[in-house]
């Protein structure tokens, strides 16, 4: 059973910057970061593929968000600098149990989910 494991959350000002971290067990293939605010739907922030090659953003993340991955240590990585309090939510991390890259912006293709770290930007 794969498990994924969030961490690095935290309370920042705006214009900082945090680093959060995705450890996952077993055999996956492309992982994404969602985040959800409070009384909001879960929404995509970025993606990437199994390889690394292949990243995708969300647009009002593109420029100050940056996914990564080492498949070595299983870790995804999403460094978040210039943090707005939009940016305010938990942030949960995906992973798909199966090759491909099609549907990384929607919740339905990944097969597993972290239980989610709180990122707090204050204004």
């Amino acid at each position: 059973q794969v498990q994924l494991v969030e961490s690095g959350g935290g309370l920042v000002q705006a214009g900082g910057s945090l680093r959060l971290s995705c450890a996952a067990s077993g055999l996956i293939y492309a992982m994404g970061w969602f985040r959800q605010a409070p009384g909001k739907d879960r929404e995509f922030v970025a993606a990437i593929s199994w390889n690394g090659r292949s990243t995708y953003y969300e647009d009002s993340v593109k420029g100050r968000f940056t996914i990564s991955r080492d498949n070595a240590k299983r870790t995804m990585y999403l460094q978040m600098n210039s943090l707005k309090p939009e940016d305010t939510a938990v942030y949960y991390c995906a992973a798909r149990g199966s090759l491909g890259t099609i549907g990384l912006h929607l919740v339905d293709p990944y097969d597993y989910w972290g239980q989610g770290t709180q990122v707090t930007v204050s204004s």
